[in-house]
């Protein structure tokens, strides 16, 4: 017969594996164009001239360590409710230093956080990169893919950076983060680098899933497309609706959040879903026990946005019109959930 002094002990610690047997074990992934996280000491080999003390933008230490306490707090309050986010790609950061000196700041402490980067040939110096929590992401890999334009041999922009590792003891991730060409120029003009970058993006997803064929593969990046685009429908082959994708599709989540009118941008009044995150079929129909993509969503909290004037609810940026307004980045960031049982 049980004893009864142990019998709420008893009850206690079957409620907790019964519990256990039903817990869902989540994590968050993201993407944030941090604008111009520059530090203010002249590079050598890139323009970073406008970011300096005595530059245009009169860019001190002071400014400097506020853009570090804003952004730390922002990336601190990514998926909060979910243990805060585990991979965050980035982009528009000039150097490892920054990267360093953004994941000391005390916000960001508590996550652990790692850095991945990759000095790139962007002219103004400012590359792609990744921070991730040391204690859940085991890092087994990083490379970076250059993008060259055979008729245009002095065009430089962001390389892609694939970063390889173990989420949680259980599942390799395959994550490239992009910044691909703007729209400087022209829509026109321009569009043909951008498919040139999707279709190295989408080699790096192929090389992945010959070797691979249920390789976890995100992309992600400030694509400076929106979502139905050719460059990414037609030349990263990315579906809007998870049923039309198969083995070798991608399933673009941004599509019908882009259609619902919303976006991580704003420009003229209108607001353009040109961050995104894509993910691979195996992210939709995974194998027993491993995680799988839930939903996705844009951090747009109101902290993160302009509180008054002609561009009230948009992203508060570090300058506006060239003046220093002290803000976070002209971008929000976005994210996604993945949950395994």
């Amino acid at each position: 017969m049980l004893n009864k002094k142990i019998t709420p002990l008893f009850i206690a610690i079957l409620l907790v594996a019964v519990f256990s047997l039903h817990a869902q074990k989540t994590a968050v992934i993201g993407w944030y164009n941090v604008e111009n996280l520059y530090d203010t000491e002249k590079d050598p080999i890139a323009d970073d001239s406008e970011f300096l003390p005595d530059g245009a933008y009169q860019w001190t230490p002071e400014r400097y360590q506020q853009k570090l306490k804003n952004l730390s707090f922002a990336i601190s309050e990514i998926g909060k409710e979910q243990g805060g986010v585990v991979v965050l790609g980035v982009c528009e950061v000039e150097n490892e230093r920054v990267l360093n000196d953004l994941v000391a700041q005390s916000a960001l402490k508590p996550f652990n956080y790692k850095v991945a980067h990759h000095d790139g040939p962007d002219l103004r110096g400012v590359d792609v990169a990744f921070i991730y929590q040391g204690d859940r992401f085991e890092f087994i890999s990083q490379k970076a893919h250059t993008l060259t334009i055979p008729d245009k041999p002095y065009f430089k922009t962001r390389d892609q950076l694939l970063l390889v590792g173990v989420l949680d003891k259980t599942d390799t991730l395959y994550l490239i983060a992009n910044h691909w060409p703007s729209k400087r120029g022209g829509e026109a003009r321009s569009n043909p680098l951008r498919m040139a970058a999707a279709k190295l993006t989408r080699s790096i997803v192929d090389s992945l899933l010959n070797i691979h064929p249920n390789a976890k593969i995100i992309i992600m990046g400030d694509l400076n497309d929106t979502p139905n685009a050719k460059s990414i429908t037609v030349g990263l082959n990315a579906k809007g609706r998870i049923n039309d994708v198969t083995k070798s599709d991608l399933f673009n989540p941004m599509w019908k959040m882009y259609q619902d009118g919303l976006g991580s941008y704003a420009y003229r009044d209108a607001w353009e879903m040109i961050d995104q995150i894509i993910v691979s079929y195996s992210l939709l129909k995974p194998k027993p026990n491993s995680y799988k993509y839930i939903s996705a969503h844009v951090f747009s909290p109101n902290f993160l946005k302009t509180k008054t004037g002609s561009f009230q609810g948009y992203p508060f940026r570090t300058y506006a019109g060239g003046n220093y307004a002290g803000g976070y980045s002209d971008h929000f960031p976005v994210y996604i959930i993945l949950q395994r049982p």
